[in-house]
């Protein structure tokens, strides 16, 4: 769906490129995830794809077409939702929706339902200007779905919200998944990287320094090692075993045996530790 070779960019009136060539490839109804620190060239990245910067080097096709040759009907099938969302103020979330959604030519979902999805239903009448922050950032989500794009570009989409909603946005966004669309998120969030991408890109000043899925980066990264807990007399005792031939650790065999196991669990690492390592950077 997305090619990106060799991709540069830098910003009028600067003297270093903030993106240095980058490569990578989305698949169609692939969620993948841009994940790096603030300045990392995430959001310019985005920017880019989504047409908003020109005068880039490098190649970037949609769905194998040269990006900066493609005409206005690509904003039809695209939708973007900015980590700082712009509403008007004076509508109501309902009264925003149903204005932009005039602004496509393909038909446009019913902006109820979406305000429903989202848990907005009780808000529909109030005004954006008294929102909360994760009432703008669901609103926001709504106005992404308007126009039923085949490409959802979302920057920081569950920033603000509360683990609930959080919660419910990346169900939102799976669901997206499953009807093959495909969804470029850019976060510093692990949790949502981890949750939900199908792929992840660690960026660090304008580079790529490692693409792949997270589980794959948690395992290759962690400890090969299983650590148990188990209930004997003295109260809880914790061991550390190591994965090969666990099945012939005659101990280990011992505690499944005899003893209570309170928790079980392989030593991998976190996409945070992964991160670190590969890059020198924390989040």
């Amino acid at each position: 769906m997305i090619y990106v070779e060799n991709l540069a960019y830098r910003y009028p009136g600067e003297t270093k490129d903030t993106i240095h060539d980058i490569s990578f490839e989305v698949a169609r109804g692939e969620i993948f995830g841009f994940l790096g620190p603030s300045g990392a060239g995430k959001s310019t990245t985005q920017n880019i794809l989504i047409g908003i910067l020109k005068g880039y080097r490098g190649k970037v096709q949609i769905n194998q077409q040269e990006l900066d040759q493609l005409s206005a009907d690509y904003y039809e099938r695209i939708g973007v939702g900015f980590e700082f969302p712009n509403f008007y103020q004076k509508f109501t979330g309902l009264e925003n929706l149903q204005f932009f959604s005039k602004l496509y030519k393909r038909k446009t979902q019913n902006p109820q339902k979406l305000l429903k999805n989202v848990g907005l239903t009780d808000a529909a009448h109030v005004r954006f200007s008294n929102y909360s922050k994760g009432m703008k950032m669901r609103l926001n989500f709504c106005r992404v779905l308007l126009n039923n794009p085949d490409i959802l570009f979302l920057d920081e989409p569950t920033s603000g919200l509360d683990p609930v909603n959080a919660k419910k946005l990346r169900e939102l966004i799976l669901m997206e998944k499953e009807k093959g669309k495909t969804v470029i998120i850019t976060t510093h969030s692990m949790d949502t990287a981890d949750k939900i991408c199908d792929r992840v890109a660690f960026m660090v000043d304008g580079e790529i320094a490692l693409i792949d899925q997270p589980k794959q980066l948690k395992v290759r990264y962690g400890e090969k090692s299983l650590q148990v807990e188990y209930r004997c007399q003295s109260g809880i005792k914790r061991e550390l075993f190591s994965l090969n031939n666990l099945y012939e650790n005659q101990h280990f065999q011992h505690i499944l045996s005899h003893y209570e196991i309170v928790t079980m669990h392989t030593q991998e690492a976190t996409l945070e530790d992964v991160f670190m390592k590969v890059t020198g950077r924390i989040l």
